[in-house]
């Protein structure tokens, strides 16, 4: 995969080491923040601004894609092409850090044989993930706001979470959820920083052809607890799928536990109405929950 990164009036390009030969990614812009908090993102300033950066992508047709990400517009341009957007100036660094790390870590990663089912799936993104979490942190980026905390510690979250825990009396067990907090607050990561994805979902993994052809949008990438990559044990895969996933990561009862507060972090927030989201995770989140609390997801 070909990344077209602009910044000021520079422009690179830089080869991902994706298998796949699907479409490139065309990021146009820069990485200052926007002076507005939401920024009218469409397929006219899209047009406007490849003209003015891509003249020769000028005539390529824009359309934006049905199905988009939160921190980031897509727009395809032309039939193999991808233009991708930071929603707002909280996002615009992501583009920066990607631009930096993408092409080192990328060559260094596996990509899977075919799969069969979840439970080949989840093994081969639970090697993935432990390729990535032995590649040389040196010099990676900490948690912050770049991020939004992922490999940090929860307690960034702890006040968010305990308000939506409030907000969702009587629709969840409140208790439950609770415990599940606490538990995970409890403990820390002892280890050396890791690389972390920081946002491992299934609109982030790519299958063509019976493969795993791609893991995409390292917008959240960092160095340090790799608990937050751990979400979709419960968004995603469940039973066998989630035993195998678990089964082949090298990690702690304490990493397990704070990766399952991330994930409740996250759809609580979605479930309170605390956050902005899209459709798809507006519609999922009360499934998770009960997944999360492992079917205790009313008071009783």
């Amino acid at each position: 995969m070909s990344f077209m990164y602009v910044s000021g009036s520079k422009i690179t390009e830089k080869n991902l080491g994706s298998t796949s030969k699907g479409p490139r990614a065309a990021c146009v812009g820069t990485t200052d923040k926007m002076d507005v908090e939401h920024p009218v993102i469409d397929d006219t300033l899209v047009r406007r601004m490849v003209a003015a950066q891509f003249p020769q992508w000028a005539d390529l047709p824009v359309r934006s894609a049905e199905v988009g990400g939160r921190d980031n517009k897509t727009f395809r341009l032309g039939e193999h092409m991808i233009v991708r957007l930071p929603s707002a100036g909280d996002y615009s660094a992501q583009v920066e850090k990607e631009h930096r790390w993408l092409p080192k870590l990328a060559p260094l990663l596996p990509l899977p044989e075919r799969i069969a089912d979840l439970s080949d799936l989840a093994a081969s993104l639970a090697q993935f993930l432990i390729a990535l979490q032995r590649l040389d942190p040196t010099d990676g980026p900490p948690p912050g706001p770049h991020n939004f905390w992922r490999g940090g510690s929860l307690t960034t979250y702890d006040a968010e979470t305990r308000q939506a825990i409030a907000l969702l009396e009587g629709k969840v067990n409140t208790k439950a959820a609770t415990e599940v907090w606490e538990r995970a607050l409890k403990t820390t990561w002892n280890r050396p920083p890791v690389w972390l994805h920081g946002d491992v979902s299934a609109g982030n993994l790519l299958v063509k052809g019976g493969r795993l052809s791609a893991v995409i949008d390292f917008g959240m990438l960092g160095v340090g607890d790799p608990a937050c990559d751990l979400s979709i044990a419960w968004t995603l895969f469940s039973g066998e799928s989630r035993k195998a996933f678990r089964a082949m990561l090298p990690l702690d009862a304490g990493t397990w536990a704070r990766g399952r507060a991330w994930t409740l972090w996250k759809v609580l927030i979605v479930a309170a109405g605390l956050t902005e989201t899209n459709a798809v995770e507006a519609a999922r989140p009360w499934r998770v929950i009960d997944e999360v609390l492992e079917g205790r997801s009313i008071d009783t």
